[in-house]
């Protein structure tokens, strides 16, 4: 064995040795503010030790006046330094409760806002919003989009607020008015300013508020309270969001067959109606409109020779037109928020003896909506011209719906329906009553 091989087996020990010690910790930052502090000191020390000698032996007038000059250098020097960090520090404190993207306060200003408040002792009212259709925004038009609506908004909240209020925005999509007088109009306006409209956007917001000191006493309780409402503002926003796509679906309805809308907004009414004499609930009521509107959306799908033809239909024609409230089904469930829509729509064509269609559905195994829907359609058809066939007076259609009671119909929604009509002063049903 060579001499020299030993020294492989050493290499390799250290190389490992190495890579088991801690990597050096960079700070050319601290050299950087150490060079700048030791400098001034060197000279300060220099010129003290000269004028410490000085007082032993004669020193040349020069040495005397660089000496002075140093000190003064170095007094500035501390000056100049007292005056950055001062305004460091200032800096800091303000963006410890500024928002860094819109210039608002933030939550912690916001908290400090809220103890002064309640300290004063003086009515104030706490605004929280919380923005409607922000994300959809954003993953469309990108987040540094986003970032600008953001900043637009939180501009139109603090010009709306002025004098009256201080804006803030608490992270996120959240923003929130401290406002030092109870004014409801100033509460809408700041929710106003949060919104903003265009092509393939609309954005709004959810709202919850609280009087101080009324209401709450400490600033936690205060913040509770206005988060519980902003949240139940916002499931409650949730129906209008239901409603949006439904009303997109009626006008999709609309341009394809205009001859439709009429129909649609009259089965809307007298259904809405009969809902109420039969005392369901608002939220149920809600879907039976809704339903109630969209029950012709799967006519889409259906040629217009077959909607308009005024000869009979042949047995093929008619299956296109029993698919109808299948298509429709699909159609409105699609958007998920609707699906107990669709299911209305799909059985607004059952009977109450089964003979009905697509499901063949018979009695009470048909959804109450289903069976109002159903009612109110035929009255309808009734009362309005169609190119195969001419209206009827409404006592006539009333007639022939009390005819049907129990066979195509659930007599006891004739009934109800009945009373619907007679409380209903709409134009639809005057001018359709000759």
């Amino acid at each position: 064995m060579a001499w020299y091989e030993p020294g492989w087996t050493l290499g390799f020990v250290l190389i490992a040795g190495a890579a088991w010690q801690p990597a050096p910790v960079q700070r050319e930052v601290d050299r950087e503010r150490m060079a700048l502090i030791l400098a001034p000191l060197s000279f300060a020390v220099v010129s003290l030790g000269l004028l410490a000698y000085g007082c032993v032996r004669p020193l040349e007038p020069l040495a005397v006046a660089l000496a002075v000059s140093a000190l003064a250098a170095v007094m500035v020097r501390l000056g100049l330094t007292f005056r950055d960090n001062r305004s460091l520090l200032v800096a800091t404190r303000a963006e410890a409760v500024t928002d860094a993207l819109t210039g608002l306060g933030n939550r912690r200003a916001l908290t400090s806002g809220l103890e002064a408040a309640l300290a004063s002792g003086t009515p104030h009212v706490l605004a929280l919003f919380d923005l409607d259709g922000f994300k959809h925004y954003n993953d469309t038009f990108g987040h540094p989009a986003g970032d600008g609506l953001l900043i637009r908004l939180g501009q139109n909240l603090s010009d709306v607020l002025g004098s009256s209020g201080s804006a803030f925005r608490m992270g996120g999509d959240e923003f929130c008015a401290l406002l030092a007088l109870e004014d409801e109009r100033l509460v809408s306006a700041a929710a106003a300013a949060l919104s903003e409209h265009g092509e393939g956007f609309d954005i709004g917001c959810s709202q919850g508020s609280v009087r101080l000191p009324d209401e709450a006493g400490e600033t936690a309780e205060v913040l509770r309270i206005a988060d519980h409402r902003l949240y139940a503002d916002k499931r409650s926003g949730r129906v209008g969001a239901d409603r949006q796509s439904k009303d997109v679906l009626v006008r999709a309805l609309i341009e394809r067959s205009p001859d439709l809308e009429g129909h649609a907004h009259d089965v809307a009414v007298l259904a809405e109606a009969t809902a109420r004499r039969l005392d369901l609930d608002e939220q149920e009521i809600e879907l039976v409109r809704h339903a109630a509107e969209l029950h012709d959306i799967g006519k889409v799908a259906i040629p217009d020779e077959i909607l308009n033809k005024r000869a009979a239909l042949t047995e093929e024609e008619w299956g296109f037109i029993r698919r109808h409230t299948l298509i429709g089904e699909r159609i409105v469930a699609a958007a998920p928020s609707l699906a107990r829509v669709g299911a209305l729509v799909r059985s607004s064509h059952e009977r109450w003896d089964g003979a009905g269609y697509p499901d063949a559905l018979a009695g009470g195994d048909i959804p109450l909506g289903a069976r109002i829907i159903a009612v109110c359609d035929a009255f309808d058809a009734m009362t309005v011209d169609r190119p195969y066939s001419v209206a009827r007076s409404v006592g006539d259609a009333l007639t022939e719906l009390r005819r049907c009671a129990g066979s195509q119909f659930d007599a006891r929604v004739v009934e109800c329906f009945e009373a619907a009509v007679a409380g209903i002063e709409a134009p639809s049903l005057t001018g359709s009553a000759g």
